[in-house]
C-alpha cells in the first residue's frame, strides 16, 4: 500500500483504515439514533426546510445509508474490490449536492473521504440540515474529519469535480469544469419490464420503486414496459395501497394539475384515483404520472434499452432480461457499488 510521503504535513492524515471505522462508528450511531426519538427535531426542521421530505422518507434515507454503507464489513469489502489505496497527494473534490431526495450527495462525499481526498461540498440548500448534521456527526467521532470535510459556497479552488443537474444545469457544469477533471450526472430515470406473470407481491415491491419519494429521484421508475394486452386492473389493485400518496398536498397538486391536462386535451390515459398511466414512448414521466409502452417480444425491449441506455438508471424485472436488472422493490436501496450513471467515482477519484 502506498504511504502519503507526498501529502503536506499540516494535513491531520487519517490512513484508511482509520477513515472505515469513522463511517462504521457513524453507522451504528445513526441506528441506535434511528431507534428512538432522538432525531425527530432534525427530521422535523428538515421537513419544515423541504415539503417534498416526510419523516417517513427522511428516516428511510437514513436507515438505507445506515445498513447498506455505514457497515464495517461492507465498507472494508467494498475498499479492497474497489483496489482503493492511499492517494499520493490529497486532492480537493467539489462536490455539487442536488437536493430531490433526502442525503442524495453523500455516496459522493462518502467515496471521496474514503480514497482520501478532501470533499468540497455545495449543499442544496434543500438538504442542507441533513448533510450538516452528518459532518457535525463525523467530526464529534474523529476531529480529523475537518481536513477531509468542508462546506463551501464557492468550488473554485477544487482540483476535480463531482455535480449533478438536470440537463440545462449539466451543460452549465460541463462549460464552467472543462479544465478539471470531473464528472457531470445528467437527468436519468428507472424503468420496468412486466410479463403479465407477476404475483401481486411483485407489484407491491414495484410500486416501492415507483412511489417512494414521490418518484423525485432517478432511481424511481418512471416508465413499464408491458406485454401487449397487459392487463392495468391487475396492476392497480397491486399498487392499492400507496393510495395515501394523494394525502402528500405537493404530490396531490401534480395528480390534479396533470389530470386536468389530460382531460381538457382530450388524452387517453389511465386513472385510479391517485396515479395517472399514459401510454407514452418516452422515459421521464411528471410527478403522478407513469408512461408504458407495449411490446411484442422482449427484444424489443432489449433494443429500446441500448438506443436509450444514457437515460437509463436502473432496470427493475423479476425476470433477468437484461444483466443489469434488479428485483422489484430494490432501487431505492443502491449498494455502494452502484455508481450513478455508471461511471465509477472510485475509478475517477484515484486517477485525479
Amino acid at each position: 500500500m502506498l504511504e502519503y510521503t507526498f501529502i503536506p504535513t499540516f494535513i491531520k492524515i487519517m490512513k484508511l483504515q482509520e477513515r472505515i471505522l469513522l463511517f462504521s462508528k457513524l453507522g451504528t450511531q445513526l441506528q441506535s439514533q434511528l431507534a428512538g426519538t432522538e432525531l425527530d427535531e432534525l427530521l422535523y426542521a428538515a421537513k419544515a426546510k423541504n415539503a417534498w421530505f416526510t419523516i417517513d422518507n427522511l428516516r428511510l434515507s437514513l436507515t438505507a445509508i445506515a445498513h447498506k454503507y455505514l457497515n464495517h464489513t461492507i465498507l472494508e469489502s467494498f475498499c479492497v474490490a474497489q483496489g482503493i489505496e492511499e492517494p499520493l497527494e490529497q486532492k480537493q473534490v467539489g462536490i455539487i449536492a442536488a437536493g430531490n431526495i433526502p442525503l442524495v450527495a453523500f455516496q459522493d462525499i462518502l467515496h471521496t473521504i474514503l480514497c482520501g481526498h478532501k470533499a468540497l461540498v455545495k449543499p442544496s440548500s434543500q438538504d442542507e440540515l441533513l448533510l450538516r448534521y452528518m459532518q457535525m456527526q463525523l467530526f464529534a467521532i474523529d476531529s480529523r474529519v475537518s481536513d477531509y470535510l468542508q462546506f463551501a459556497d464557492r468550488l473554485n479552488a477544487a482540483d476535480a469535480y463531482l455535480a449533478t443537474g438536470s440537463g440545462n444545469t449539466s451543460r452549465y457544469f460541463e462549460y464552467y469544469f472543462a479544465s478539471k477533471p470531473h464528472i457531470i450526472r445528467k437527468n436519468r430515470t428507472s424503468i420496468a419490464v412486466l410479463t403479465g406473470e407477476e404475483s401481486k407481491i411483485d407489484i407491491a415491491n414495484l410500486a416501492n420503486d415507483i412511489f417512494m419519494y414521490f418518484g423525485l429521484g432517478c432511481r424511481n421508475v418512471s416508465k413499464l414496459f408491458v406485454p401487449e394486452g397487459y392487463n392495468f386492473e391487475f396492476f392497480f389493485e397491486g399498487i392499492a395501497y400507496w393510495s395515501t400518496v394523494n394525502l402528500h398536498s405537493k404530490y396531490f397538486n401534480n395528480y390534479e394539475y396533470m389530470k386536468a391536462i389530460y382531460l381538457v386535451n382530450r388524452e387517453q390515459h389511465l386513472d385510479n384515483g391517485f396515479l395517472l398511466l399514459k401510454e407514452n414512448p418516452e422515459l421521464a414521466s411528471p410527478i403522478s404520472v407513469l408512461y408504458y409502452s407495449y411490446y411484442k417480444d422482449i427484444d424489443d425491449v432489449r433494443t429500446y434499452i441500448n438506443e436509450h441506455q444514457e437515460g437509463i438508471q436502473v432496470i427493475t424485472a423479476k425476470h433477468c432480461f437484461v444483466p443489469t436488472a434488479i428485483p422489484f422493490g430494490a432501487s431505492q436501496e443502491p449498494n455502494l457499488d452502484d455508481f450513478a450513471d455508471g461511471a465509477n467515482t472510485i475509478t475517477f477519484l484515484q486517477r485525479i
